[in-house]
C-alpha cells in the first residue's frame, strides 16, 4: 500500500532563526518538500547607505551575533577595497587569528549544542547535563576559552570594537600574546576529547552530488580570509564576479533568496571549503580527517560536522602558529589606528566600489559596498552562506525523503531536522528585504 506522510514542523529548533519544515506524500508521491524561511526582514543593507565606512563594521557585526568577526572582516574588506587601501601584515596575520577563533567557537558551538544531542538520542542539549556532564563541561569550557582570547585581542568577541578600517585600535602587547599562547596550549586536551567524542558518533548514510563552492587560492595556506571563488565542478572567478556565482533569485516560500551556479543548486559551508582545499590544511588536520574517514570526494551533506571538527584542528594549531610568528616579529604598536583621525585624512580616501569575500563558519560570506568620495556609502549588497545553501538543503530534501519513506512519521522528522542543523544554518542573516510590488502597479 503506497504510503501517505504528512511533516509540519513549525519554527526548527536549534538553529539560529526561524524556519518550517513543510513534507506532503500522498500515495507515495512527493508533492511537497520545502524549507520555509520566515523571519522577518532585517534591513541592515538600508541602514548601511550613507553611513560612513569607519562606521559599517560596527553596524554589521550586529547581523550575527555568532559570526560578529566574520562580518565585521568582510564589511572592513570590502572597504578598504573600495577606497583602496592596503592593509599591513601585522593586521592582516592578526584579522586571520581572530576568524580562526570564530570558527573555533561557532564550529564547537554546533558540535557539542547542536549536532550532539541528536546523535546522542536525546532531544536538547539540556539531558546531556545529567547523561554526558563531562562533555557539557568540556563544550562550556572550550567555548570560554576562545571567547576569553578574542575578547584580548579584540575587546570583546560579539561585536568586536578594536577591529577597524585601517587595522586595529589597540594592539596587543607581547604578554598578551604569551598569554594567549599559554591557554592555548591548555585547550589541548579538550581539543583532543573532542575529536573522539565524534569518533563515537555515527552519522546518517546519506549521499546527493552537488555543486561545492568556497574560496580558493595558489597560495600553501588553507584560504579563509583571502581568496578567489572556486567551484567543485570547475568553476573559478575573482571575487569582484561574485554575482556570477551568486545569481540570486526568489521563492514565494522563503524571505531568504536563492542561489544556483552550474546547476540547480551549491552548497558552502566547512564541507566545501574541504572538498576544494583539503590538501592546503595542516598535518594535524589532515590525520583527524584520516582517523574520521573523511576524504574530499564525500557527499554527505551529515558530514558537514565532521568537516567542522576537521576545520577546528587546523584552526586551533593555526592559531598557535599565527600568534608565534606575531610574537616574533614583535608587535608594532605604531600601528594602532585612532579612529577620530580616519575621516580626517589619516587614511587616504577616494571613490570607488569593492567586495569583501570571506570564509565564515557556514561559508563564503560577501559584502559589496560602492563608497563615495567623503567616505560614504552608497549602495550595499550582503550575500550570507546561510541564503546560499537554503536551495541546496531543499534539494537534499528531496532526494532524501523517498528514500526514507518506510520510517515513521517520527523518524522522519528527525532525520529531516538532522539535515537542516547538519547545514548549521543562520537564518536570520539570511533574509533580505524583498522589493513587493502591490496591486495597482505601484512599488
Amino acid at each position: 500500500m503506497a504510503k501517505n506522510v504528512r511533516v509540519n514542523v513549525e519554527y526548527l529548533t536549534r538553529v539560529e532563526g526561524h524556519g518550517n519544515i513543510v513534507v506532503n506524500v500522498t500515495d507515495g508521491e512527493l508533492e511537497e518538500c520545502r524549507l520555509d524561511i520566515v523571519e522577518a526582514p532585517r534591513f541592515f543593507e538600508g541602514l548601511l547607505r550613507g553611513r560612513s565606512i569607519f562606521e559599517a563594521q560596527h553596524i554589521t557585526s550586529r547581523i550575527c551575533g555568532i559570526c560578529a568577526v566574520g562580518h565585521t572582516l568582510a564589511s572592513i574588506q570590502a572597504a578598504e577595497d573600495a577606497i583602496g587601501f592596503q592593509p599591513t601584515q601585522q593586521t592582516i596575520l592578526l584579522r586571520k587569528v581572530m576568524l580562526h577563533l570564530e570558527i573555533l567557537d561557532s564550529h564547537l558551538l554546533h558540535i557539542y549544542l547542536l549536532v550532539a544531542p541528536d546523535l546522542l538520542g536525546v532531544g536538547s542539549f539540556v539531558p546531556l547535563i545529567d547523561t554526558h556532564n563531562e562533555v557539557v563541561r568540556r563544550a562550556l569550557r572550550m567555548k570560554k576559552t576562545v571567547n576569553d582570547i578574542c575578547t584580548l585581542l579584540a575587546g570583546r568577541h560579539v561585536h568586536p570594537i578594536t577591529t577597524v578600517v585601517g587595522g586595529f585600535t589597540k594592539l596587543p602587547s607581547t604578554e598578551t600574546l604569551s598569554e594567549i599562547l599559554s591557554v592555548l596550549a591548555g585547550m589541548k586536551n579538550d581539543m583532543d576529547e573532542t575529536v573522539q567524542l565524534l569518533l563515537s558518533l555515527k552519522f546518517p548514510d546519506f549521499s546527493r552530488e552537488t555543486e561545492y563552492v568556497a574560496l580558493v587560492s595558489d597560495e600553501d595556506e588553507y584560504p579563509l580570509l583571502y581568496g578567489d571563488i572556486g567551484s567543485t565542478d570547475g568553476v573559478r572567478m575573482d571575487r569582484h564576479e561574485y554575482r556570477k556565482i551568486t545569481n540570486e533569485f526568489m521563492v514565494s516560500h522563503s524571505s531568504a533568496k536563492f542561489t544556483r551556479l552550474s546547476r540547480d543548486s551549491y552548497a558552502v559551508g566547512a564541507l566545501a571549503r574541504f572538498k576544494l582545499n583539503s590538501d592546503k590544511l595542516r598535518e594535524e588536520a589532515k590525520e583527524v580527517a584520516a582517523l574520521c574517514g573523511l576524504d574530499p570526494e564525500a557527499t554527505n551533506p551529515y558530514l558537514n560536522t565532521v568537516a567542522q571538527l576537521v576545520e577546528c584542528v587546523h584552526c586551533y594549531h593555526d592559531c598557535i602558529a599565527l600568534i608565534q610568528d606575531l610574537k616574533g616579529r614583535g608587535v608594532n604598536k605604531e600601528e594602532e589606528i585612532v579612529v577620530g583621525l580616519n575621516e580626517r585624512g589619516e587614511i587616504p580616501i577616494s571613490a570607488g566600489e569593492g567586495v569583501g569575500a570571506v570564509e565564515v563558519p557556514r561559508g563564503v560570506l560577501f559584502h559589496n559596498y560602492v563608497v563615495s568620495a567623503d567616505a560614504r556609502i552608497e549602495h550595499v549588497n550582503c550575500i550570507i552562506p546561510t541564503n546560499q545553501n537554503v536551495n541546496n538543503i531543499e534539494h537534499d530534501m528531496r532526494t532524501l525523503v523517498p528514500q526514507i519513506i518506510d520510517l515513521s512519521e517520527e523518524d522522519i522528522t528527525l532525520r529531516l531536522e538532522m539535515l537542516i542543523r547538519a547545514y548549521d544554518p543562520c537564518i536570520s542573516c539570511s533574509a533580505h528585504f524583498l522589493k513587493v510590488r502591490f496591486h495597482g502597479g505601484k512599488s
